[in-house]
Order: structure tokens, then sequence, then C-alpha cells
């Protein structure tokens, strides 16, 4: 299969797997995409790898004999592709990507392999090209649909229990670096605290921002790249809250416009203020860690000031 992955791909499965473990997938890559496309039960054809593409995974815009699109997503196991079959499966198209299954005209979803087959967005087109104030206008509308109940006896991982296995790393890199001790005591007392009492267990997306909400043809915006958990739709919002970060770290209002953000989105959904800030202050902190300990200065500097203003 004559195709490069994006670097950005590259990049990101060194850091969550380890250069070899990342290097094995990778170069069994031309495989595993051999085996989806045969798996699809019709003769696909690649048109062109999406760039620059995801963190998690590859995605190949593909087609077949008669003309119809769809997008097919390989990941590694420790992405668990599975888990985001599920929930894409319970969604059902409302309010994000669908799965191309069995009897949906002549291309069938094929999950052997860590392969997903997937109508085709736009991925050229995210809510980040929009203006901010829109982008934002629709990222609620879209994310609201998305909170449902789970399906019974679900595999899906709880809030608590996705936020614990993070605790341990945001401690080590406070350790590592006094500095940041007071942002990272303040972030797990609000974690902490939150987890004592949520108020709702609804199936969330568990990474949503603009950038995955894409430009569809069914509907105008649908989610894709859920990391699906359980849990309150607080947590789901914290991630969006911090979109376009660069920009607000430029202006001189930054701070101001990150506590209107909190406030606009709680109101807009109906979501407790309070909770909104303490989940926003984790995430921002854990992520921002997290890019620290990888090497990403940069990113982690600026989401950590971020986190500050809060």
């Amino acid at each position: 299969m004559g195709f490069e992955p994006p670097q950005r791909l590259v990049r990101a499965l060194g850091e969550s797997y380890g250069d070899t473990t990342a290097g094995e997938w990778l170069a069994g890559l031309p495989a595993l995409t051999e085996e989806a496309l045969a798996g699809a039960g019709q003769e696909l054809s690649v048109d062109r790898v999406a760039a620059p593409g995801g963190r998690s995974s590859l995605v190949l815009l593909v087609r077949g004999g008669d003309g119809t699109q769809a997008a097919l997503k390989i990941s590694p196991s420790g992405a668990a592709p599975g888990l985001e079959r599920a929930a894409l499966a319970h969604w059902d198209g409302w309010g994000a990507v669908r799965l191309v299954e069995p009897g949906d005209g002549v291309l069938r979803e094929h999950a052997a392999g860590g392969a997903l087959l997937l109508e085709r967005l736009h991925p050229e087109m995210s809510l980040r090209s929009l203006p901010e104030a829109k982008a934002l206008l629709e990222a609620a509308g879209t994310v609201r649909r998305l909170w449902v109940e789970p399906p019974a006896g679900h595999a899906f991982e709880t809030v608590a229990e996705r936020t614990a296995l993070r605790a341990g790393p945001m401690r080590a890199a406070a350790e590592a670096d006094p500095d940041l001790e007071p942002l990272v005591t303040a972030a797990l007392a609000a974690r902490d605290a939150l987890v004592a009492d949520s108020p709702e267990a609804l199936l969330l997306h568990g990474n949503f921002r603009q950038s995955k909400v894409l430009s569809g043809e069914r509907a105008p915006w649908l989610t894709v790249g859920p990391e699906p958990v359980v849990g309150e739709r607080a947590y789901d919002l914290a991630r969006l809250v911090r979109d376009r970060v660069e920009d607000l770290i430029a202006s001189s209002g930054g701070a101001m416009t990150a506590r209107r953000r909190i406030k606009r989105l709680a109101e807009a959904l109906d979501v407790d203020r309070e909770r909104l800030h303490g989940w926003t202050l984790f995430r921002a902190v854990e992520s921002g860690t997290r890019a620290l300990t990888a090497g990403r200065r940069q990113e982690g500097e600026v989401t950590l000031e971020f986190a500050g203003w809060l």
C-alpha cells in the first residue's frame, strides 16, 4: 500500500506507546490496511490519506466500485477502537459520524484489526474554520445530542476511573517540577470533590472540541473521534472551554474570555457553572503536565498558563 502516515500520527504514537511499539504498528500498517480493505466486502480504492489527521489513528478516504464514498479508520488496539465502535453504534448517527454497516448500500463495516468503516465527512472543514462565536454555538448544539443514557451492559469506563488513572502522572510531574505543585494540587482537589458527588451518568464523547466536529452531507456538523466515557456533561464541556487556547493567550483579555466561556456554556447547556469550572481546571492541568512530560514544552506551558487563569 503506497502511502505514508502523517507525521503528526507518527509523533503522537511514539509519545503514547513508545517508539518501539509505535514503530512495529506502523510497520504493519500496510498489511492491516489491506486486510481492512479486503474485509469491507467489495473492492475499495483509496483516494488519499486524510492529513494532517488525528493523533491515534490513520484515516483513509476510500470509495467503492460504484463510487460510494467512505472513510476507513485504522487504530492500534490501545486506542480502543471497539469502544469507539460501540459508542458510534449507540448514537446511530445522531450528532456523530455513522458507521457504514452491512446492508448500507454496498459498503460494510469491518472491525477486525482495529478498523472502522465510516460515512465520509469533510475532514478539511471542522468547526475551527468558523468564527469563534459561531463555532461555540454549533459545538454546543452538536455535543448535547451525544449526551444519552449508555447502553445496558456497556464496557465504557467512568469519568472517575479515567481521571484516577491520570492523577499519578500529574503528581509525578509536580514532583519533577515543584513550580507545578500548586496547580496540580488544586486540580486534583477539584477532581476529588467532583467525582465524590457526580449528578449524572451519561454517555459522553470524552474528547470533545471544535476540531472533532466536521462538516457532513447528512447533517451540517457531525462529531468524530470519540473516546467514550460515562459521567457528567460538565466533564465533556471542559475541553471545549479551552479551544483555540493559543488565541486566548495572545489576547490581552484572554483570562476574562476564558471565564466568560465557562459562564456561557454552562448557561446554554444547563450545566452547573462551578462543576464546569472544576473540570476545566482539572483537564487543563492534566493536559498541560502530560504535554510537558512528552516534551511538547510550548503546548504544555500555554495550557498551564490557561489553567492558572481559572
